[in-house]
């Protein structure tokens, strides 16, 4: 039986990818948890768990008393002969309990027990997978899309988590079955328990899309300076290279634009501009407002980062954008 128990603990301790160790400990606690029921509850059961030696026992430990008072938790000397026959009052002997013994209900609960360990050994290895990824971009598989509140449950890997609407791009849409890409923004720890937010709205998301898809990028050769976005409609990238052999805004559209464009098919056709950095704030201003044609650009107070910005009157709904952008 023994061998048996500790084959089957260890196949499924790796099939659920848990310490086995992790195993036996809620294994224990759940028996023991079930049998003090038979002892009003009282904590004189035990359980010890050996993998190395493949053994189990269980056991109550009871005082030697001249006078029962409490029979769950006391026995007399001629009674505690029988495990020790130089017990003597003040002692304590340990009795074996017959595993068939324990009960339907004992053996019920302490499945119940199991199980919950195990749910809970698995929750707890997704989290903290999610949390080593933790500003990352993730695969994700779409499992179900709530059409009351708008959120989408989601599969990656072997967890499970949820993009909630205020998240998701205004007017994209989901279908199951779909593969998406999202970005792990945090790992909260609430009252209920740990919560990952994902976001494919989040400024980051695009930064890791072009990090994916621009190889000087990802090996440190361009670096994006910042990122602005109104999530749906556009998106401003800033880039810079040390390397006066490259150009970075070049190097990011790619070759007939399939580098921004492979990200743009993720965002959904989202409008990107790609502005080349610059330490000199007037010359870095008049970039990022492109594609209108600046004349002038006058630092008014760097403390308060204000400036006034001079166009020809043709360009100056083009450098408003649209909605102001």
């Amino acid at each position: 039986m023994n061998t048996e128990f500790f084959m089957a603990t260890e196949m499924l301790a790796k099939e659920k990818g848990i310490p086995v160790e992790y195993l036996y400990e809620k294994i224990s606690t759940a028996l023991v948890a079930a049998i003090r029921r038979n002892y009003s509850g009282k904590d004189i059961v035990f359980c010890d768990i050996d993998s190395e030696k493949q053994t189990m026992r269980v056991y109550v430990r009871k005082e030697v008393v001249e006078d029962v008072t409490d029979s769950d938790s006391q026995l007399t000397v001629e009674a505690a002969a029988k495990y020790n026959k130089n017990a003597k009052p003040g002692d304590f002997v340990d009795i074996d309990l017959d595993t068939m013994e324990f009960g339907r209900i004992a053996a019920q609960t302490a499945k119940h027990v199991i199980r919950q360990g195990i749910r809970d050994a698995e929750r707890t290895q997704q989290i903290e997978a999610f949390r080593a990824k933790t500003g990352e971009i993730v695969s994700a598989k779409v499992v179900r899309v709530d059409p009351s509140r708008g959120n989408v449950s989601l599969e990656i890997g072997r967890s499970d988590a949820m993009l909630p609407l205020s998240q998701q791009v205004p007017g994209e849409s989901f279908y199951e079955g779909e593969m998406i890409k999202v970005y792990i923004v945090d790992v909260k720890d609430t009252e209920k328990g740990s919560r990952v937010m994902l976001s494919r709205t989040h400024p980051e998301f695009v930064r890791r899309l072009f990090e994916n898809e621009v190889p000087e990028i990802f090996d440190g050769t361009i670096e994006i300076k910042s990122v602005s976005r109104e999530a749906g409609s556009r998106t401003k990238i800033a880039v810079y290279s040390a390397n006066e052999d490259v150009d970075p805004v070049g190097a990011c559209i790619g070759p007939k634009g399939a580098r921004v464009n492979a990200v743009v098919d993720v965002l959904g056709g989202e409008k990107i501009d790609i502005v080349e950095y610059s330490e000199d704030p007037a010359q870095f201003i008049a970039a990022a407002l492109a594609p209108a044609e600046v004349a002038d650009v006058v630092i008014v107070s760097e403390e308060e980062r204000a400036c006034k910005v001079a166009v020809p009157d043709s360009q100056l709904s083009l450098v408003i954008g649209n909605k102001v952008q």
